[in-house]
């Protein structure tokens, strides 16, 4: 897919930073044009690949470059104010060329959480082609503020957008990690996940064509609703000394790669997924195989499509492969429209409790509560 990438906030920049690093370091030409949005003029200095004439600085008359302080409500109301300096930004891409929009933001800040589904909602009234986000949720020892604006992004952005892709940091930290070589670690599992995914619809760098090909309309149609959540598994081949070319007459035993093909497919959808989540509840799916052509048996990648339709009961399970150069064999299994997912149930209970603590707050104490910082009293039409 031809896609322009939008990194709203912090973790935003610097995601889309990683996506074109590995768009290059794979050579796929996903990124049609990136943009980098902030508050906070650090955090645009601090970005290592997109362009500086690709980074909009917004709310200067507000925060003068300072960003907005984790106040996501803040984040929202300089973005509404300063959307047509945005879209001169965006003036600047080629949109014919484009298969979707992507805005990606981590959900815990303020600029982020805040702006992404302003921007969104801007988006879906100007283009006709697909709007999606990448929203990147906070892990819960990062602090109450964060998961709470969270809780107030989510239901905004996955309401604006046409299908939200979803990525938790709690189930990705791994204990005892700092907190910079985590995030650097995490940055680049999403970037090899969505990229991947992204670069199947636009074929091999080295022009190698699968035997069924996954192309930008099926991504298309399965990101179609609701939130998603990717899978990710590989397994190592042998390929004697080096990777076998593209004409190689050395074999590859039939029955040994159809078995590995299903089983990487399995790992990929029970293992660890961006967002966990019951299988069974996915309203659609995708399985795009990886790796050496050779390898790629499509029988495998057949048995495996049809346990995915047994696992989730639905007929709406496409895939295909995208052949690269690699010593792996790999599988993404996205899985669209899900709706069994604890994280998202947890976030839903924490904007109960907090509407329901300003509203207790309210009645004992009514001078008082104009001075919280509202905790939670837009949440009642979100959730």
């Amino acid at each position: 897919m031809k896609l322009a990438l939008i990194g709203f906030g912090q973790a935003g920049g610097k995601i889309v930073d990683e996506f074109l690093a590995f768009d290059e370091e794979i050579g796929a030409g996903i990124v049609e044009s990136a943009l980098a949005v902030n508050t906070a003029t650090v955090d645009l200095q601090g970005l290592d690949y997109v362009p500086a004439e690709d980074r909009v600085l917004v709310g200067q008359s507000r925060v003068r470059g300072h960003g907005v302080g984790a106040d996501n409500e803040l984040g929202a109301e300089i973005t509404a104010a300063d959307v047509d300096e945005i879209q001169s930004a965006i003036d600047e891409i080629p949109v014919y060329d484009l298969d979707g929009f992507l805005i990606v933001a981590g959900l815990g800040g303020g600029t982020g959480s805040g702006g992404a589904p302003v921007l969104a909602e801007h988006l879906q009234l100007v283009y006709d082609v697909p709007v999606y986000g990448l929203g990147i949720l906070p892990g819960t020892d990062e602090g109450g503020i964060y998961t709470l604006n969270a809780a107030r992004s989510f239901r905004t952005f996955v309401d604006e957008v046409d299908n939200l892709l979803l990525f938790d940091n709690d189930a990705w930290r791994l204990t005892g990690e700092s907190v910079g070589g985590g995030y650097d670690r995490i940055n680049r599992e999403i970037v090899e996940r969505f990229g991947l995914l992204f670069a199947a619809g636009e074929g091999a760098a080295d022009g190698t064509v699968g035997e069924s090909v996954v192309d930008s309309s099926e991504i298309i149609n399965t990101l179609s609703g609701g939130i998603s959540t990717i899978g990710y598994a590989t397994e190592s081949v042998d390929t004697a000394g080096g990777l076998r070319g593209r004409f190689s007459t050395t074999e590859v035993d039939a029955g040994a790669a159809t078995n590995r093909m299903t089983s990487v497919i399995r790992k990929a959808t029970l293992g660890r997924l961006t967002l966990p989540c019951a299988v069974e509840s996915a309203d659609k799916a995708l399985v795009v195989a990886t790796g050496p052509g050779e390898y790629l048996n499509r029988k495998g990648i057949e048995r495996g499509r049809k346990w995915l339709e047994e696992e989730t009961g639905s007929m709406e399970i496409r895939g295909g492969d995208f052949p690269r150069p690699s010593g792996e064999v790999g599988a993404i299994v996205v899985l669209s429209g899900v709706t069994d997912v604890p994280r998202i149930d947890r976030l839903q209970q924490i904007a109960i409790e907090s509407q329901e603590t300003a509203a207790t707050i309210e009645s004992q104490q009514p001078e008082d509560h104009a001075a919280l910082v509202d905790t939670g009293g837009e949440l009642d039409a979100l959730f």
